[in-house]
């Protein structure tokens, strides 16, 4: 007869087996081999397991010890992989379908401290002035310090119409809450506008699924005004699809030019994504470029400006360049894993370097207001529900030259080019 405590240990045993031998579903199987030195691992690891739920002063489950460890282990890896139980993967499939709960805010992890990436358009954490680079270091007062992305996401969302306090540490000044109202997040890409004398602008706010083709739409509107140069908006884009990137790219380059390609251990993660249109777009190009800028839209700039196919300007985008596989798991929970670096045509690598723009123009300073300064009696300020401030040079409002000085100057460069390829003898009206 065998004692409980041994049933227990065998079983425990078995469990960390299984989580060293897993065939996973992701376009081809995958067999974890474990090697001596990984079992004399473990089985300190089964010590542990087994003095924690025989000893510990509280009683403990052991999908907590063993969904906790799961988590410490790919804490070690990289801020970008982490394991998702199975209510919380449920709820990060939503993440691309266009519409969910929340503050429309991008996030990563940088230097341990959780970080924007770019506020979405259009969103509360856009109206709220949250600015790319600022450090959240509380969610409705609890420490972000170590906090996962999982859970930071986990977190920010919520029903429409429930109230958050984020705290915000920005560079040069003392930290500041702010009160925001979640909403509905309806992400919708892309804008454009006639900026005169056959300049033509387009923001691309987000590559979600519908990008490409509303792409396409404004640029048939904007030839039909008399399209003769494109000023290509990829400021504070945090990114999206890759597949929508690639189809961007595709827009504007000749067939067979590679657009970005991935480098990884496993043969199937080394993927390289060429231009297969007959049909790009020929005008000449400016894209526009900043710190908010990342991953897919740091994807189509590299490209761009590697296949000299545009001048950038702005400042130096963000560097998240890394291809996260999500692996659905046999319990219903998921594996988010870093599986392989981006790398422009030149072999640049995009993640930690970023892209550099061609010229380099400092945005605006922003606009003193409330919204930017820490509040005398340190009470949160409520945002969500007003429209914020209006003067941002990336908000809702239609692009103005005369107070976003990166934007004139893409127009000065783009006016520089269209004069440069005016064919001989033509001469302008005015």
């Amino acid at each position: 007869m065998v004692s409980g405590r041994h049933t227990g240990r065998i079983r425990f045993m078995l469990v960390i087996a299984l989580l060293i031998v897993l065939t996973m579903t992701s376009g081809v199987n995958h067999r974890v081999v474990a090697t001596e030195e990984a079992y004399e691992t473990l089985r300190v690891f089964s010590e542990v397991l087994t003095l924690v739920r025989n000893s510990y002063v509280e009683q403990t489950e052991s999908q907590q010890l063993i969904f906790g460890a799961i988590r410490g282990m790919l804490e070690t890896l990289d801020p970008h992989s982490s394991f998702m139980p199975p209510d919380v993967f449920k709820e990060m499939q939503i993440e691309t379908q266009g519409s969910f709960g929340g503050l429309g805010i991008e996030i990563t992890v940088r230097d341990r401290h959780l970080t924007v990436v770019a506020p979405i358009e259009g969103t509360p954490a856009d109206r709220a002035g949250i600015h790319s680079g600022d450090r959240i270091t509380r969610i409705d007062g609890a420490p972000t310090k170590d906090m996962t992305l999982v859970e930071a996401v986990r977190k920010l969302r919520g029903p429409k119409g429930s109230q958050i306090t984020i705290t915000i540490l920005r560079e040069g000044q003392e930290p500041f809450d702010i009160a925001l109202t979640r909403d509905i997040i309806a992400v919708h890409s892309v804008r454009a506008a006639d900026l005169g004398d056959g300049v033509g602008y387009i923001r691309v706010a987000s590559f979600q699924e519908r990008t490409t083709r509303d792409l396409e739409d404004e640029l048939k509107a904007l030839r039909e005004k008399g399209l003769r140069g494109l000023i290509f908006d990829l400021r504070n884009n945090p990114g999206g699809l890759l597949n929508q990137a690639v189809q961007v790219a595709d827009l504007f380059l000749d067939k067979g030019k590679l657009i970005v390609y991935t480098e990884g251990r496993a043969k199937n993660q080394s993927l390289r994504f060429v231009d297969e249109r007959d049909d790009p777009q020929h005008f000449p190009m400016v894209v526009l470029i900043n710190r908010g800028s990342a991953s897919a839209s740091e994807i189509v700039a590299g490209a761009l400006q590697d296949h000299q196919r545009a001048i950038l300007v702005g400042t130096q985008s963000f560097g998240k360049g890394t291809v996260q596989t999500v692996i659905p798991l046999n319990d219903g929970s998921g594996l988010r894993l870093t599986t392989a670096k981006y790398f422009t045509p030149k072999r640049r690598a995009i993640d930690g370097a970023g892209v550099t723009p061609d010229i380099i123009v400092e945005p605006p300073k922003p606009a003193t207001t409330a919204q930017g300064e820490t509040p005398p009696d340190r009470r949160p300020q409520t945002i969500g529900e007003q429209e914020g401030d209006t003067s941002r040079p990336l908000g809702r409002t239609a692009p103005d030259p005369k107070t976003d000085p990166q934007l004139a100057r893409a127009v000065e460069v783009l006016k520089a080019i269209l004069i440069y390829e005016r064919p001989a003898g033509k001469v302008a009206s005015g």
